[in-house]
């Protein structure tokens, strides 16, 4: 939980690295989250909103911690567009997002293994 919250409070840092871990705890609670409220809103009959405007409004941090995580690899923040390529783009995506850390510091800042050990 600290990981999404850690992400929620650089809520539009562009700069900088971010774990693999970071990135990976945020998407898992994002989709958790999600899921619940649309399925709660389901089971209330509802229009599917509460999980629209969740999903809106946690779009800034995770396009941040997207890019901190292409940081991390040593790539622009600008390969995130490469997601608008259907099916190749999110493959491509997937693979620059669960490489390891570049090790030692890199253009965008150290690496946050090394701080954090």
């Amino acid at each position: 939980m600290n990981w999404y919250l850690e992400v929620l409070t650089k809520y539009a840092v562009f700069t900088g690295r971010a774990r693999r871990t970071e990135y990976w705890m945020f998407f898992l609670f994002n989709l958790i989250i999600t899921f619940v409220l649309y399925f709660i809103e389901g089971l209330a009959g509802g229009p599917g909103v509460l999980g629209a405007l969740y999903s809106l409004a946690v779009l800034i941090p995770a396009i941040a911690v997207g890019i901190r995580r292409l940081h991390d690899t040593n790539r622009s923040g600008w390969w995130l567009l490469i997601g608008f390529i259907p099916f190749i783009g999110a493959i491509v995506l997937l693979v620059f997002f669960v490489q390891d850390s570049q090790p030692g510091e890199n253009e965008y800042g150290p690496n946050p293994k090394a701080v954090v050990a």
